[in-house]
């Protein structure tokens, strides 16, 4: 199983949410995307625990299945799509969460997340 990593996704596992957890474990491929990662060192830095937060991020980075998805142009078309199909529809997402769906759109990935703003984006595989 390959699947897109959400930073509530992430920040669930490390709490030992078992819904997490279990993906987690099963899948072969976990992909993050750029800005979970910096969504997630933005919260490290606003933290005392920080440097543990930092540590344990590495070493979930250092893990021969997880890879940082970084936006191209391919990314940027599939964003803008996204953002127009919204827009007209009247239910726009966070910017943060556009890129996320445009890199599970553009990499055929199912996202693994809680938020539930990411079903007005038919296009999206949802775990």
């Amino acid at each position: 199983m390959r699947l897109l990593l959400d930073t509530n996704a992430y920040r669930a596992a490390g709490e030992g949410g078992e819904r997490a957890v279990s993906f987690l474990r099963r899948a072969d491929e976990i992909r993050m995307p750029f800005v979970v990662l910096a969504e997630l060192r933005a919260g490290f830095a606003a933290g005392t625990p920080g440097r543990r937060n930092e540590a344990k991020l590495v070493e979930f980075l250092n893990s021969p299945r997880v890879e940082v998805l970084f936006a191209d142009d391919q990314t940027t078309r599939h964003y803008a799509e996204i953002f127009a199909q919204l827009r007209r529809e009247g239910t726009p997402i966070p910017t943060n969460d556009l890129w996320i769906a445009a890199l599970a759109v553009q990499h055929d990935l199912p996202l693994l997340t809680s938020d539930r703003h990411f079903l007005r984006v038919p296009q999206l595989l949802l775990l």
